[in-house]
């Protein structure tokens, strides 16, 4: 078992605490939620408590078991204290047998210590596309296998753009896109909303722009990056984006756009049921570039990791389990029920056969990025932190983009 100390471990809870959210923790079996104390029983712990265990995704779980012969033993917690329990287990040598987390959360878990990699515990990610397993490596080695994923797009109001006379096969660019705003806002109705919120969920949202421009999250300062803080702030000054932006979460900016008065919302997959609901029609665009394309926007969704642990035997069984909850035949299923993107480029194709709307969601994936791409590991927390200040400061107006970036790039040094 590789060593921790306790130190170590302690910072590594204080950085998870940057990238978390709340909720509460169950379990689908009744007594100790310590692994496996019994070698016929395996651990799961999980970030889904809203899956109780008459769920698909719970009975998925007890069939890879049965087909694996162990039983399986399944806790579901919040992200945050998922996070945390993992880092106490691995101090006490108490890991689960399989872990499933957030994907910002397993470098972070990984360089404390807390996970085996995929050349240790034998797993085949080779069907994986690569830019959604990147977010599960760190210098170099990688650490488990992703579950499915999300990422951001812009949802737009057909009616909207159709009353102002924007085509929305014209909006290809910044340029094009800031065009039709323009056209919205003189047509009396509202342009864009999203979350600028000084937290994760504002950084989260920003970055497809921060990276649509080019810009690289280890210069918050560069030219680049300032160009795609000031198109925001640009957008709130001219009337096309509301001030409510600054406080905004990911669910209020989407009940913003619920009202039906908005041209464009950036939002996730995860709103799609709620999109079904709005009572007009929408339609989804990816994120565009600076100058045209797609631009990366972060990655969500888990990963299924393998701690370590001090009994080495458990692997063979472990990557069983962890195999058959990412194999073709359960993707499907499980990225259905969690509303992910599969991560498998022939699961995707099947998604996109059974519901062409989920297209762009797909083509929007494969350009996603990881948030600890690029070895950022443990920096990631601290560098999110100053970014979302920045934005904050910058839309607020106590700061100019330039300045408010320059500021942030000073601290991360």
């Amino acid at each position: 078992m590789r060593n921790m100390s306790r130190s170590r471990l302690i910072a590594t809870a204080a950085l998870l605490t940057v990238v978390s959210v709340t909720g509460t923790a169950c379990s689908s079996d009744s007594g100790s939620t310590s692994a496996g104390d019994d070698s016929g029983t395996y651990t799961v712990w999980d970030p889904y408590p809203q899956f109780d265990k008459s769920s698909d995704w719970a009975k998925l779980l007890d069939d890879c078991g049965t087909e694996a012969g162990v039983k399986i033993k399944r806790t579901a917690y919040d992200t945050s204290d998922l996070s945390n329990k993992a880092l106490l287990a691995a101090q006490q040598d108490n890991s689960a047998d399989v872990l499933i987390v957030d994907n910002p959360v397993v470098s972070t878990l990984a360089e404390a210590g807390v996970l085996t990699t995929t050349d240790e515990n034998k797993l085949d990610t080779s069907a994986v596309d690569a830019n959604l397993l990147a977010a599960g490596q760190s210098e170099g080695k990688t650490y488990g296998t992703p579950i499915g994923a999300n990422t951001l797009a812009l949802y737009y109001n057909k009616g909207v753009l159709e009353q102002a006379g924007v085509d929305i096969s014209s909006v290809k660019d910044w340029k094009s896109l800031t065009a039709a705003l323009e056209k919205v806002t003189k047509a009396g109705k509202k342009g864009i909303t999203f979350s600028a919120i000084g937290t994760e969920e504002g950084s989260f949202q920003f970055l497809p722009w921060f990276w649509g421009s080019g810009a690289e999250l280890t210069d918050l300062g560069s030219d680049r990056a300032v160009s795609a803080l000031s198109l925001w702030r640009d957008w709130l000054e001219k009337g096309f984006a509301p001030n409510s932006v600054i406080n905004n979460t990911q669910t209020t900016s989407w009940q913003e756009f619920a009202s039906g008065d908005y041209a464009f919302a950036e939002n996730g997959t995860w709103q799609l049921a709620n999109a079904e609901k709005v009572g007009f029609d929408y339609g989804v665009l990816p994120i565009p570039g600076v100058n045209g394309g797609s631009a990366a926007a972060p990655t969500g969704g888990e990963f299924v990791t393998v701690p370590v642990q001090g009994d080495t035997g458990r692997y063979a069984t472990s990557r069983k389990l962890v195999s058959c909850l990412t194999s073709t035949k359960n993707l499907y299923s499980t990225a259905t029920t969690l509303s992910y993107v599969a991560p498998t480029g022939d699961v995707q194709g099947r998604q996109v056969a059974q519901d062409p709307g989920l297209k762009p969601w797909v083509d929007a994936v494969k350009a996603a990025k990881g948030r600890t791409s690029d070895d950022l590991g443990t920096r990631y927390p601290t560098i999110s932190e100053q970014l979302w200040k920045a934005v904050q400061s910058a839309l607020s107006g106590a700061q100019s983009p330039k300045d408010a970036l320059a500021k942030a790039q000073s601290a991360v040094k």
